[in-house]
């Protein structure tokens, strides 16, 4: 299953980690240079919730961002109990 919100879509995206060496010029240096660029991922806070839609409780996958907009609306929680057996001595 992709790691993609129902709400917002967001999803793992690309980018690059920069490594440098050297001390900054402000600091007295020569200056910072690139020593290596590595490929990364851009992972978002994806949750599996239990979620109202159309009316039926399913569990989606939404961003932790979408969750705190109140994207989700969570359904009731029930109290059921489970019912006493009647015991009957003879």
């Amino acid at each position: 299953m992709p790691r993609v919100c129902y709400f917002t879509g967001k999803k793992t995206t690309f980018g690059n980690q920069i490594t440098h060496r050297g001390k900054a010029k402000y600091l007295g240096g020569v200056g910072t240079k690139v020593t290596g660029i590595t490929a990364r991922k851009f992972k978002p806070n994806i949750q599996k919730v239990r979620a109202l839609i159309d009316g039926s409780i399913v569990r989606i996958k939404v961003s932790a961002k979408a969750i705190k907009m109140g994207m989700v609306i969570k359904p009731k929680r029930r109290n059921w109990k489970k019912p006493e057996v009647a015991t009957t001595a003879a």
